[in-house]
């Protein structure tokens, strides 16, 4: 069945308020007022909204250090996930945890952590809750092509194949692992081999397509809620911005590592403007609807950005108030 306009304009508007939210923290970023580091998601947003579209509330999702856009596509305040950014006491994790720690157990995002491939076993953990209980919850981890060199990632999927738990294995191939291309520390052969041998159900979706991400997964979540899982899906994509912060392009110069004409050709890709042509040419959206969501959104991404600066930081007495000993 088609997807309707109103699920294809809710995908829009979510890649629409990933990107201008990541966008608008750049001048924080350069200026020192954001001190926390931060990975930006611009250029994947796709993978996120298309896929955690296709969840529903109670599903549970863990993120990595690239998690804004995971944070917001899994309905996560904007305000919040903003304020905690500010180091804010009204963050998602009351400003103790800032970019790469955020949580909201409410809308099913259940937390993300900069180790690469930290929470993959959390999530294979929650798959195996939701399979004991038989709640039809299910759980997705959110990881880079990094991730592949970690150990827990093969244990994980050796588990999870085993017990055929509810979860999809997400990776979010950019071809960089940090700024080491993925040529330069993998044997060049499919990613989905790795998975294969365990067993696993694969794909490989255009990560750049929001609608092919979308009616992906929406086959995938179908197979784990049918008890067939898991599922890895590889999402290939590319990030606008460099690993860590707005390290390219700064002030007209390219400072990034990677080769200035490959930035070229993705940006070329970029799945924004890639979805706004879906939607003209298929008779969905004018200009005039396309610039209305945008407005909407930047009015939303300056109201979280007053709400963060206008929000008190954690008292310097009570920044110890929320650690475990």
């Amino acid at each position: 069945m088609s997807p309707s306009k109103e699920s294809l304009m809710s995908l829009y508007r979510m890649m629409v308020c990933i990107r201008l939210c990541e966008e608008s923290l750049v001048e924080h970023i350069l200026s020192g007022e954001i001190q926390t580091p931060c990975h930006l998601y611009s250029g994947q947003e796709a993978i996120a909204a298309g896929l955690c579209a296709a969840l529903s509330r109670s599903d549970y999702i863990f993120g990595n250090h690239r998690s804004h856009g995971h944070f917001l596509a899994k309905g996560g305040s904007l305000k919040a996930m903003v304020a905690e950014i500010f180091c804010r006491e009204t963050g998602c994790s009351r400003g103790r945890g800032g970019s790469m720690h955020l949580i909201d157990p409410e809308v099913g995002m259940m937390g993300s952590a900069p180790i690469v491939s930290g929470t993959i076993a959390l999530a294979v953990g929650a798959a195996l809750a939701s399979s004991i209980r038989q709640d039809s919850r299910m759980a997705v981890t959110f990881f880079g092509d990094g991730a592949l060199g970690e150990g827990v990632l093969y244990e994980c999927m050796n588990f999870a194949a085993l017990k055929r738990l509810p979860i999809i294995f997400a990776c979010e191939n950019n071809f960089y692992a940090t700024h080491m291309p993925i040529r330069e520390c993998r044997v060049d052969q499919p990613i989905t081999k790795l998975a294969e041998s365990f067993g696993i159900e694969v794909c490989t979706v255009d990560g750049n397509d929001v609608v092919q991400v979308h009616e992906a997964s929406l086959k995938a979540v179908d197979t784990c809620r049918k008890g067939r899982g898991p599922v890895f899906m590889e999402f290939v994509t590319y990030r606008f911005r460099g690993h860590v912060g707005p390290d390219d392009n700064v002030q007209g110069l390219h400072t990034d590592i990677r080769p200035a004409d490959e930035v070229l050709v993705w940006l070329g890709k970029d799945p924004i403007r890639r979805m706004e042509c879906y939607l003209r040419e298929n008779g969905l959206a004018d200009d005039n609807e396309i610039e209305e969501i945008r407005r909407e959104v930047e009015d939303e991404v300056r109201a979280a950005k007053a709400f963060a600066k206008g929000s008190p930081a954690p008292a310097r007495e009570e920044l110890a108030r929320y650690v475990f000993r």
